[in-house]
């Protein structure tokens, strides 16, 4: 039987974090197993402890790689709008709260999607998670400290950090209120979105 290369090795991780990262973000860490995740990833249940040594450690790269490219993208977001950063800002609340991120919570936000598991998995996922939401933290009060600039004005950095703590917490909690209801009260889902839409892009 041939050996499998460094380079196909990479490759099946990633296919295992990318599964779970789909899994996760749907159904919670506990609410689904190994077993689907590995069969969701094209590969056998015995497979998974040549790159995890368990389930936890999984969820932390999946943690991690979420966090990773959500900032990413926010980094692309303030990219395109290199001239306004009130621009910025509303593409971004544009694109979070939004019923397209709604409606695909696997293919969402780490911040909405885990925000739940991490309280329940320990210090380890804990860590993480503020990881991520610290990078989130500082690029908005970064975000609101060049908008308040270009307006002419000034604003100081706790006052920034404040601001971006009560943004991003609206925009995380209109999202999870909007998916408590969706299949409900689809009417009700879709105005959390739009009211706090525009509560937060009225600045």
């Amino acid at each position: 039987m041939p050996r499998i290369t460094q380079e196909q090795k990479r490759l099946n991780r990633e296919r295992i974090v990318g599964a779970a990262g789909e899994g996760f973000r749907r159904r919670g860490v506990d609410g689904i197993g190994i077993d689907e995740l590995m069969k969701a990833a094209g590969m056998t249940h015995g497979g998974f402890y040549n790159h995890f040594a368990s389930k936890d450690d999984l969820a932390l790269e999946v943690l991690h790689q979420g966090f990773t490219d959500s900032l990413a993208e926010l980094d692309a977001i303030r990219a395109a709008h290199p001239g306004s950063a009130r621009a910025a800002l509303h593409d971004m609340v544009d694109r979070y709260v939004d019923a397209g991120h709604r409606d695909r919570p696997e293919q969402g936000c780490a911040s909405a999607a885990f925000v739940s598991d991490t309280g329940r998995h320990g210090s380890a996922a804990q860590a993480e998670y503020r990881r991520g939401l610290d990078g989130y933290l500082t690029a908005i009060a970064d975000m609101l400290t060049d908008r308040e600039r270009e307006s002419g004005g000034e604003l100081a950095p706790a006052e920034a950090r404040e601001r971006a703590v009560a943004l991003f917490s609206q925009m995380v909690g209109a999202l999870l209120l909007s998916r408590a209801v969706a299949d409900a009260d689809p009417d009700l889902s879709d105005e959390v979105l739009a009211a706090n839409r525009r509560r937060l892009t009225a600045g």
